[in-house]
């Protein structure tokens, strides 16, 4: 295994991605069950 260093400003950017990008796989998963579940109608522009 390897060691790298990086400063503590892109740790905690990364830090912040990884979390975001978790929230958003979450959002989609949510999503996509809703409309397995038929919860979801087309959306129609007025």
């Amino acid at each position: 295994m390897e060691t790298v260093t990086i400063s503590k400003a892109e740790y905690e950017e990364l830090k912040r991605k990884a979390e975001v990008d978790e929230e958003l796989v979450a959002k989609f998963r949510e999503s996509f069950e809703a409309v397995k579940q038929g919860k979801v109608t087309e959306w129609k522009p007025k």
